[in-house]
């Protein structure tokens, strides 16, 4: 499967070491590289509060008893995402060499665009994998240029097509599908403490707080706004492309069809580790406009897959 982590604001620990001469920073013993992985997920996990931390620190500790250099750490590392739970949570080591620790099995999906009548908008999310740049931008555009090509006076609806979007980067896929959206607050992340993050589609924007993370330069706005939506789902919905498919739940006049999504509705932050490797740790949950938290798939209110599924999103949107 595709473990791709969802972008939020990037909170980076930064350490230094001196006289490195190598891919592996000098005077960084095994055990304090490990208590200091420890450390970070013990401040920050998503189930902090529910981890007997110093069991968990003894086995880390115990796994990397063996390993002669940071550098072999992996099986350790590997143990200790095991052991968090969250099934989301990652390690980037600095040769670019990934570690997970248990996988969900979300397999890729073909999607056949569907034939639709000409008073069914479509637009079709996929995944964007990369930083906010010019790409990004272009990435909502295009999103938007979908949608203003269909849309005409006659749209009675759209269709909102999920299918495959392994995730990425939300925050271009949320300024893109935001004029059949609608503006205003779509979701949260909200930590195990309460502590809660809004985020919002406004005036071509996605935006995060207070912040616009994306915003689409010229955003299109709906000939007909507030239309009917079916969000088509399936398993390879996954990460950020769940967080879209929460943004569109709690809307009015909305429903989703298909399958539930891989089970990933929760968010990274990136970490920095003292070796140069990366933890992008799993630190809150998605949830929607009205705060219900997810964490893990989301659910469809019409099962069904194949041609079924587009039947059924297309008689709910004309009648």
């Amino acid at each position: 499967m595709k473990k791709l982590e969802l972008i939020l604001p990037i909170f980076l620990l930064l350490f230094t070491a001196c006289n490195r001469d190598s891919n592996e920073p000098e005077n960084i013993s095994v055990e304090n590289f490990l208590n200091e992985v420890v450390d970070i997920m013990e401040r920050n996990s998503i189930n902090r509060n529910n981890i007997d931390w110093a069991d968990f620190r003894s086995q880390i500790l115990n796994s990397g008893m063996a390993a002669q250099s940071v550098n072999q750490t992996d099986e350790a590392l590997q143990l200790a995402l095991e052991l968090l739970g969250d099934n989301h949570s990652f390690i980037r080591r600095q040769n670019g060499r990934l570690v997970f620790g248990a996988a969900i099995d979300c397999q890729q999906s073909n999607v056949v665009v569907p034939n639709l009548p000409e008073n069914i908008g479509y637009v079709r999310v996929s995944s964007f994998s990369g930083s906010i740049n010019a790409a990004a931008i272009a990435f909502a555009e295009d999103i938007q240029a979908q949608i203003r090509n269909r849309d005409h006076q006659d749209i009675e609806g759209w269709i909102v097509d999920l299918r495959g979007n392994i995730g990425g980067n939300m925050w271009p896929m949320l300024a893109g599908i935001g004029p059949v959206l609608g503006e205003g607050l779509a979701g949260h992340f909200i930590d195990p403490n309460g502590v809660e993050e809004p985020w919002f589609y406004i005036n071509g924007a996605a935006r995060l707080n207070q912040n616009n993370i994306v915003s689409a330069p010229d955003p299109y706005e709906l000939i007909n706004p507030d239309p009917k939506v079916a969000v088509l789902l399936d398993r390879a919905v996954i990460s950020s492309g769940e967080a879209i498919a929460i943004a569109f739940k709690g809307r009015a006049n909305t429903r989703h069809f298909g399958a539930a999504s891989c089970g990933l509705s929760t968010a990274n932050t990136t970490f920095s580790l003292p070796d140069g490797s990366s933890l992008f740790l799993t630190t809150a949950y998605m949830a929607d406009r009205e705060k219900n938290l997810f964490g893990g798939p989301v659910m469809p209110d019409v099962p069904g897959g194949g041609s079924e599924m587009i039947t059924a999103a297309t008689d709910y949107i004309l009648n």
